[in-house]
């Protein structure tokens, strides 16, 4: 059995030797110039492009015992199974990886997320060994273990087809779709972090999700009285993203203040609030979910809370952003409240379903 500290250094060599996606704004100029397409089709036709790339290279390094783990087909019912739960999963995890399969992965995952994203990823697998030492496992014991992260494709990753992906381990899911040559969505994405604050060791005061409970509690702090009024849903946090890893996000309608009831300080925190989870992602892919929001209209988001307003050890806290296109919900309720989850939903587009029936209907009828 590794050390932790050699389990922490493994993943992060992984990380470390990722190939460099440099030349990707190159390749975008010259899509620009061939395909003489929008600034928005260009950027996600390159991202579906350094994907499919990146998907190929990582299924090439792979023989085929460990490949056929990978893969499921694509109209799987595997592909909506999603948690963020420590529980084995289907795919290929990364401890049963070599070097090169470790690092294609990586590459892989580096295609969807920005550096901010990266980092959140590796720290949130790190999160592992340190929660190990916290519950005192004995060392034989992998519940907590941090390569226990699977990789699966979905469909065959080729020009012209649909195909998709998941990375996904305890606190860490992501699910990318791609079609017609572009990549339709990138939800559901967790993150979450067990403990939210490392409360001992050498790591003591390590905080994987701090920006998104700091500028929470800011614009949280900033509303009047009478504000709050509408802000607060509850006194109390429920102990849970109120949409779990349902298949289809079932919060519909948004409740708490509306944009247009805030100062335009109080706007602009929740636009900060809300580019932070975007950018976990890749410019491009940030941008697409960003275009959704702004083309249903800033003016619907709204903001919510429940549960305690002051950040202290053991007050659990909610809160969600929510317009009728995106959801996105941060709960610290769970292990007395040193125990986050965060859910990014599309409301229209979750795994690509409303893409996805859109390309289908065009291809029946030959358009």
């Amino acid at each position: 059995m590794k050390s932790p500290a050699a389990m922490r250094f493994r993943i992060g060599v992984a990380f470390a030797a990722v190939v460099s996606l440099a030349p990707a704004a190159a390749t975008g100029q010259a899509v620009a110039r061939r395909e003489k397409a929008s600034p928005h089709a260009v950027a996600r036709t390159v991202s579906n492009r350094e994907m499919l790339r990146a998907a190929q290279a990582f299924l090439g390094t792979l023989p085929e015992a460990p490949r056929r783990q990978a893969i499921y087909p694509f109209a799987d019912e595997e592909r909506f199974n999603w948690h963020f739960v420590p529980r084995d999963r289907k795919g290929l995890p990364l401890r049963d990886m070599n070097e090169a399969q470790r690092k294609a992965a990586m590459n892989l995952l580096r295609t969807a997320l920005s550096e901010q994203g990266m980092d959140k990823a590796r720290e949130i697998m790190e999160l592992e060994v340190i929660l190990k030492e916290l519950e005192g496992l004995p060392p034989e014991n992998d519940r907590r273990h941090p390569e226990k992260y699977y990789f699966t494709v979905f469909g065959t990753p080729a020009d012209g087809e649909v195909w998709g992906w998941r990375v996904e381990g305890h606190h860490l899911s992501l699910n990318f779709t791609t079609a017609t040559g572009k990549v339709v969505a990138e939800t559901p994405a967790f993150m979450g972090a067990n403990p939210a604050i490392v409360p001992s060791g050498p790591q003591q005061g390590k905080q994987i999700l701090k920006q998104e409970a700091d500028l929470g509690f800011a614009l949280l702090h900033s509303f009047t009285p009478e504000q709050l009024q509408k802000v607060i849903l509850a006194q109390t946090a429920p102990n849970e993203i109120v949409t779990g890893n349902s298949r289809k996000a079932t919060l519909r309608t948004p409740e708490g203040i509306h944009y247009a009831e805030m100062t335009p300080d109080q706007q602009k925190m929740l636009r900060q609030l809300l580019e932070l989870y975007l950018g976990n992602y890749r410019p491009e892919l940030a941008a697409d979910l960003r275009r959704k929001v702004e083309g249903a209209g800033m003016d619907q988001l709204h903001f919510a809370w429940a549960g305690h307003r002051t950040p202290e050890t053991g007050k659990a806290h909610y809160y969600r952003i929510h317009s009728p296109v995106i959801l996105i919900e941060y709960d610290n309720s769970q292990t007395n409240a040193n125990h986050v989850h965060t859910v990014v939903r599309d409301l229209t587009n979750d795994f690509g379903e409303d893409a996805l029936r859109e390309h289908y209907l065009k291809h029946k009828h030959g358009k």
